[in-house]
């Protein structure tokens, strides 16, 4: 196993859709399902303890917990088998006490389980369509009975225990309601149904024999002994203002006391033409949970109802409703609580009621705020923090800050503590988040939404937006580990942006398909990449170009990571392997064991490497990688996970998933110590506010302060008010005691007289019914005598003691009813006095009230009074100001004059002005005719230059156009360049290859001569069966071993890959060649043209030779016959004479001779080339894509021949 270890710490999320996913383990611990997990929660202390579920397990289907909170029993899939597992939770950790995994019956998943109220039988209900009910004793693993609950392939929901038998269950679903009882064997129905079938969705025992189910139609019922007892409707109206929007109609009490026709209680048909100005919805009952004074059930979307018994009734009312609250930080608030209840669960004390949300959501409220709040519906609270309710798609972290920040598909964006396990800011938008990254300060984030990507401040209570860019789509982006620069992906462009000036300084395009992963070296100098095309590329940041590449096209890459030394790329993707690269080519590859790689992530100080899967589970491994299956294994979540990071000081590891939930794990060595690493300065506390904001807060805070001062004025004034009146009240209320109290007093003495009264008669009578008593007896007792004396004195004992017990009785009796009429009197007294009591209150209250208006008009009479003479003085100080005003008019009335005197000198200045004004104009009018003719000059002039500008507007194309042409052809350079380094790497690969081929050549030829020699060996035993047969058995073990043939096995599947390889590359190659084939034909064809031509001169040269030839045989002949005649002429003169030599025909035979061969050797040589240029042109005729030009044929050599001979 690996030395590497990880401990589950936190979880930030839930898993909704699992049947009775939340219960309470006790006052104070709540357990619900997380991921692969189901989790102990402590209210008041915050912490978590986990309870992993099964190894390969597909994900948790169910719940349910035992009514001693001793057993919880999880339903699951694992690889494909429905497995239940109960856990013991009273031991610590919470251990596995039984697995049920081993069915005699057909069966898919368990959707729903319950246990008995003793704890020892389960109860589970199978899924469609076998639909079986399996009452089990689950201790000894025994099915104690199973019956199918429905034929026709109806939705189950629900089954559970009566609470006070376990022979009893009930079992809900679509059109099903089924009261079952276990006896002899085998589970019975009790009851049969009536009426119209409905959708029964939950139910919930309110008592031994009484059931409450929910409806999807808002409908709930009361069905005793499985007879109907109770019904009402719940209606959803949303109304336009802020009214109660739930309201309960048409109760009846039971089935047989109908309303009456003139009741006053509207039905569902009456109330719907009535109310057609509201929206009339049917909420459906996902959850009914019983109390004891009745049950809690969900009504519609955010909301539950509280329904309280009727005393002496068997019909409940709607006692109060509680609400989801509206979620400020959301989008849409008034979507927040448009969530559906799935669960609930009140506490054993039954002081709190827990609630769980289709969106994922926790709530929880005190039963004591729902009983304050009267006649407003109550609010639920969050259990802990809002979670996320989709898919998580971005996790990111940073150094300076213990803040993780994810989004998700839900279009929320989280920033969370992993230190403090709290939600520190959460914000919802418009759009979907598809990636997030967090600056290495803290203090930004970048994310990628469906329309645009956002770079945004983390205030201190707010997530603002302060740069946007309009990449659409967005999946992945990662700032640098310096924080200067961040990288966004557009598709399979990669942009490069820095932070200061929030510019795009670089784009990195080579990818052909989607890009999924990206991840930045140690020192920021390159970007690593891999995507959907099987590429992984090792960009260089400042020349913007690939640096090394990995292409593997049958491989879609999911992540890829780089270790802290830069050396090595690790990529896992979907053909399922961990591939180590380096240097552009792939080192090694780890299998993951049928599961698929979905995030890996590796240590910063490159001693661990974590792999995620899409089977939800992380895997732990020792870098450098074992050879071996080494690593270590965990349940984490219940879906794909999609990110996986390490905290920058390795104690966290971090990781998300489809399934929305969030986990925090601490790292361990194998020793079990965390792998630490020393922080040099601790977290930063710093946040930001915005100028505004600090601004508004101090506006805010000076308005603040002086309410404050103005409520203590006024509460002092107030308090002194109250002082008097309570004073006054008390005065009051002494003087009336102290009168009811007298008063009381008479009435009491009068009450004690008649009890003496009362007293006497009761003994008076009590002595003659004594008497009256005596007497009978002493007459019993005569009658008697003559009977027996034994029976007698019997009887008359046994009657005594009757007569006694009759006494004892009667006094009894008289004690009661003096004890009664004592209370009653009691009774009255006290209500006398409270009545009177009430009375001397509301008049001191009154007169209370009456004193301190009094003290308040006397009040505002003396302001008043106040008011008034400082009237008065205002009215003489203004008298006073009204002289000295008066002295002001006159002194303006002189500058008035003065001032028009002005404005006659000002008007004589006008009309100078005004001349001057109109000669300016004429020498305007001037002006515009010069300005006229200039203008016609300066269109000439442009007239000139549009031509040259035109000009200069071509030559500028032509420039950009041999600008790209020579962009192109440098681009066209760089891809040779590449395609040669390809192609080199091929040929050293080929050489490889070819050097492992031949040694195994010579490997093989060994073998093969070893095997012949000991064959032949084997031959000289044919003539001896035995010994050959042993020899021949020997050989094959010798040579041939089960590894070799497991190998041989293993290798076909290699030697299949290596033939589909070479062939696409001799594919590949034909094309080439058949390409240079084409053109060389081309080539050939003008050369056969040309050798053709050739050849044709040549014949000719050949045809005028032969003439020749035969011409200088004609001439040799009749020089032989001339040399003839002569020497028959003068035979005496030869001897005497020399030959002469200008004689030609005196020539001796020898010269005949030499021209003859001289001839043949010219005709041998002409042969020679005339058949090797034929053996050229049929070489050219058996090349593939050459033809002959024209169907010229030379003529045969034994033709030319023939034709020789005859001439």
């Amino acid at each position: 196993m690996s030395t590497v270890l990880a401990q589950s710490l936190h979880v930030f999320g839930l898993r909704a859709h699992v049947t009775n996913n939340i219960f309470y383990f006790d006052e104070q611990t709540i357990i619900f399902p997380s991921g692969n997990h189901c989790v102990k929660y402590n209210v008041d202390q915050k912490w978590q303890k986990f309870i992993p579920g099964s190894e390969k397990s597909q994900g948790m289907l169910a719940l349910a917990i035992s009514p001693n909170r001793r057993y919880l029993a999880i339903s699951e899939t694992v690889q494909e088998k429905p497995v239940i597992t109960i856990y013991e939770l009273s031991a610590i950790p919470c251990r596995k006490r039984k697995i049920l995994n081993n069915f005699d019956f057909p069966v898919q998943k368990f959707i729903s389980m319950a246990f008995s109220p003793d704890s020892k039988y389960l109860l589970a209900q199978t899924s469609t369509p076998e639909s079986n009910l399996v009452y089990w004793l689950w201790e000894k693993q025994k099915v104690m009975a199973i019956v199918r609950t429905d034929t026709q392939n109806n939705a189950i929901y629900q089954v559970s225990f009566n609470p006070q038998d376990n022979t009893q269950v009930c079992v809900t679903g679509n059109g099903i309601l089924k009261l079952l009882r276990f006896a002899e064997g085998t589970l019975k129905q009790t009851n049969f149904q009536r009426g119209e079938p409905q959708n029964y969705l939950s139910h919930a025992w309110v008592s031994d024999d009484k059931i409450v189910v929910g409806t999807n139609t808002g409908r709930l019922f009361l069905f005793e002994s499985g007879d109907q007892r109770w019904e009402t409707n719940i209606m959803m109206k949303e109304h336009s203002s802020d009214t109660k929007p739930l309201d309960v109609i048409h109760e009846s009490e039971s089935l047989i006391e109908f309303p009456p026709p003139s009741s006053p209680v509207p039905s569902f048909e009456q109330l719907t033409p009535a109310n057609s100005h509201t929206q009339l919805t049917l909420p459906q009952v996902f959850a009914i949970a019983a109390y004891s004074k009745g049950f809690a059930c969900s009504a519609g979307q955010g909301r539950v109802l509280l329904f309280e018994k009727v005393e002496d009734k068997d019909f409940y009312r709607e006692s109060r409703e509680i609400r989801v609250p509206v979620d400020p930080q959301s989008n849409d608030p008034s979507q927040s609580d448009k969530q559906e209840i799935l669960c609930l669960c009140f506490s054993p004390s039954e002081e709190t009621l827990i609630a769980s949300t289709s969106k994922n959501q926790l709530y929880i409220i005190a039963m004591s705020l729902t009983e304050i709040s009267k006649g407003e519906p109550a609010h639920f609270e969050y259990l802990m923090y809002p979670l996320h309710s989709a898919s998580i798609t971005g996790l990111a972290t940073c150094i300076r800050k213990p803040l993780v920040a994810t989004c998700s598909l839900d279009r929320s964006v989280r920033i969370w503590n992993y230190e403090t396990n709290t939600l520190e800011l959460y914000k919802e938008y418009q759009e979907e988040a598809y990636t997030i990254s967090l600056h290495p300060s803290g203090h930004f984030i970048v994310v990628g939404f469906a329309d645009k990507l956002r770079i945004m401040n983390l205030l201190i209570d707010d997530i603002r937006s302060f740069k946007e860019y309009s990449v659409r789509g967005c999946r992945e982006c990662c700032f640098s580990h310096g924080g200067h620069l961040f990288a966004a992906v557009n598709g399979n462009v990669i942009h490069i942006y820095t932070t200061t000036s929030l510019e795009n300084i670089s784009n990195l395009k080579g990818h052909t398909g989607k890009i999924r992963s990206i991840v930045w070296n140690t020192d920021d100098s390159r970007l690593i990449s891999g995507g959907t095309d099987g590429a992984v590329y090792e960009w260089n940041l400042t020349t913007g170009k690939r640096e090394t590449e990995c292409v593997l096209k049958s491989c879609s890459y999911n992540c890829v990571n780089i270790t802290p030394d830069a050396k090595i790329i690790f990529a896992v993707g979907s053909d399922q392997t961990l591939k180590e690269i380096t240097d552009s080519s792939i080192l090694r590859e780890m299998s993951a064991f049928d599961v698929i790689y979905t995030a890996i992530v590796i240590s910063h100080s490159g001693r661990m490497m974590f792999v995620g899967t899409s089977m939800g589970t992380i895997r732990a491994m020792k870098y450098p990688l074992p050879l071996q299956k080494e690593f270590n294994e965990y349940q984490a979540h219940a879906a794909p996970i999609t990110k996986m990071l390490i905290t920058f000081d390795d104690q966290y590891l971090l990781t998300a998933a489809e399934d929305g939930c969030l986990f925090t794990w601490k790292v361990f060595d194998k020793d079990g110590r965390g792998i630490k690493r020393e922080r040099e300065v601790g977290f930063a506390e710093e946040v930001l506010v915005t100028k505004t904001d600090m601004e508004e807060k101090a506006q805010i805070m000076l308005e603040l302060k002086t309410r404050v001062e103005e409520l203590k004025m006024e509460n002092e004034y107030q308090l002194r008010l109250k002082d008097m009146n309570y004073s006054e009240k008390i005065k009051e209320l002494t003087d009336k005691f102290i009168q009811e109290m007298e008063s009381l007093k008479t009435k009491n003495q009068v009450l004690k007289i008649e009890k003496e009264k009362q007293d006497v008669l009761h003994r008076e009578h009590m002595d003659t019914l004594l008497g009256k008593q005596s007497r009978e007896l002493q007459d019993l007792v005569v009658s008697m005598l003559h009977e027996a004396s034994i029976r007698g004195e019997l009887k008359s004992s046994g009657r005594d003691n009757q007569a006694q017990e009759d006494v004892r009785k009667q006094l009894r009796e008289f004690e009661e009813t003096k004890k009664q009429i004592e209370e009653d009197e009691d009774r009255e007294i006290q209500d006398i006095k409270t009545k009177y009591e009430k009375k001397l209150r509301d008049e001191k209250e009154s007169n209370l009230r009456l004193k301190g208006e009094t003290g308040i008009m006397r009040k505002k009479f003396s302001s008043l009074q106040k008011e008034i003479e400082e009237r008065t003085n205002d009215i003489e100080l203004l008298k006073g100001e009204q002289v000295k005003l008066q002295g002001v008019i006159k002194s303006l009335e002189k500058d008035i004059q003065g001032l028009k005197r002005e404005i006659q000198e000002r008007d004589e200045t006008i009309q100078d002005k005004e001349k001057r004004i109109y000669d300016l104009k004429k020498k305007n009018q001037e002006l515009e005719k010069f300005k006229f003719v200039l203008d016609y000059k300066i269109k000439e002039l442009k007239k000139q230059i549009e031509p040259r500008e035109n000009e200069i507007k071509v030559m500028k194309e032509q420039i950009q156009e041999m600008e790209a042409e020579l962009e192109r052809f440098h681009k066209q350079n760089t891809q040779l360049e590449l395609n040669i380094a390809k192609l080199w790497q091929k040929l050293r690969a080929t050489d490889q290859e070819m050097r492992k081929e031949k040694q195994k050549e010579r490997d093989l030829e060994a073998l093969v001569k070893r095997f012949k020699t000991d064959l032949h060996n084997c031959v000289a035993y044919i003539q001896e069966p035995r010994l050959l047969k042993e020899k021949v058995r020997g050989l094959f073990e010798k040579y041939v071993q089960r590894a070799d043939m497991v190998e041989i096995a293993g290798l076909n599947t290699d030697l299949q890959q290596e033939y589909a390889r070479q062939r696409e590359h001799l594919e590949r190659n034909l094309a080439t060649l058949k390409k240079k084939v084409v053109k060389e034909s081309e080539l050939h064809r003008t050369d056969y043209v040309r050798i053709m031509q050739e050849n044709v001169s040549l014949i000719k040269e050949i045809n005028e030779l032969r003439r020749e030839l035969k011409l200088t045989r004609s001439q040799v002949y009749d020089l032989e016959a001339a040399l003839k005649l002569a020497k028959k002429i003068r035979p005496q003169e030869a001897p005497e004479t020399e030959p002469s030599k200008d004689i030609p025909g005196a020539a001796p035979p020898t010269v005949r001779l030499s021209e003859q061969e001289e001839t043949g050797r010219i005709i041998e040589m002409q042969r020679l080339e005339i058949q090797r240029l034929r053996d050229q042109i049929q070489e050219q005729e058996q090349v593939p894509g050459l033809h002959p030009v024209a169907a010229v044929r030379l003529p045969s050599l034994l033709e030319s021949e023939v034709n020789f001979e005859v001439n």
